[in-house]
């Protein structure tokens, strides 16, 4: 067994032991419920006849009412020259109102159907023991989001949705379509082999445009209590966007234990895998120095001490 397999093996172990099976899974499972039950909505009316809700993650009606467009797809619509329905521009509105609230990322990890398929391939790469591979700059997601929008304008037509994973997603379950496949295959042998956490850590636009509604959301992963941080490193290994944990955890930066980086998608998992409890849901204002109030010692003492 390779390094990065025995690795991968390993982490979270701890939290097994101590929390059992479900404590150290519980939000990847509530994400798992979540995103077949985003995805079970579009599929009622198609598969069944139940038509609750009406369209696709892209834009849909609820219930004959309530409007729900993509905002990133609105954009684009203005940029490609055409001007949307009042109700698209309505929908946009409350789906950007709701994720800039509460949090912008949650999308890709508690709706978005691509997501699982990222992390089967992540999983295999790491009990493969495959090499990291290319790693391009995570920066170069929003490179892709600019010429999503340049290609729009430049061809008067909503050019991601010709090829965006997430829309193709959809159109693959419900109508088994070839090329739909394609592409969403494309992305899970693209993290299996080329780049570890390539698609959704650098280069999806659709991770980089929420991520910029990401930066005022209320909801936060906070490291409350990194003071009893014991170094076993399993968050960074579980984390998909490993870079968001350490000036949280290790009191850079701002020193604050919240984790404030717009790339964080409030996926849960470094709650799940940390056996010290170090870790907990919390909201943007909570941003007191924990380790102070609660009388741990601070994390970076710990390990001067050390």
């Amino acid at each position: 067994m390779t390094a990065n397999a025995k690795t991968f093996a390993v982490a979270g172990a701890e939290a097994i032991a101590t929390k059992g099976w479900f404590g150290a899974h519980k939000y990847l499972i509530l994400r798992r419920l979540s995103q077949a039950g985003f995805l079970g909505l579009f599929l009622l009316g198609p598969w069944f006849g139940l038509w609750i809700v009406k369209g696709n993650l892209t834009s849909s009606l609820t219930l004959g009412v309530l409007p729900l467009t993509d905002p990133l797809v609105l954009l684009q619509t203005f940029a490609a020259g055409h001007i949307p329905a009042l109700t698209a521009i309505l929908g946009a509105g409350i789906v950007a109102a709701i994720y800039a609230a509460v949090g912008g990322r949650l999308y890709c990890s508690w709706v978005c159907p691509i997501n699982p398929v990222t992390d089967l391939a992540h999983w295999l790469h790491m009990r493969l023991g495959l090499k990291k591979g290319w790693q391009p700059k995570r920066s170069t997601r929003y490179w892709v989001l600019t010429m999503v929008f340049v290609v729009s304008l430049a061809t008067g037509t909503v050019a991601w949705e010709l090829v965006n994973p997430v829309s193709m997603a959809h159109r693959a379950v419900i109508f088994g379509a070839g090329f739909a496949w394609m592409i969403v295959l494309a992305v899970f042998f693209f993290d299996l082999f080329v780049s570890r956490h390539g698609w959704c850590g650098h280069l999806c636009p659709v991770g980089a445009f929420y991520g910029l509604l990401n930066e005022k959301s209320v909801l936060r992963v906070s490291a409350a209590n990194r003071g009893a941080c014991d170094d076993c490193m399993d968050c960074f290994e579980i984390c998909p966007e490993a870079h968001v944990i350490t000036p949280a955890l290790r009191g850079t930066g701002d020193a604050t234990p919240i984790i404030t980086h717009r790339d964080c998608t409030a996926c849960g998992r470094c709650i799940d895998v940390c056996s010290q409890d170090v870790f907990r849901f919390t909201h943007r204002f909570a941003d007191r120095p924990v380790d102070a109030v609660d009388g741990a010692e601070p994390f970076d003492a710990k390990r001067r001490a050390a």
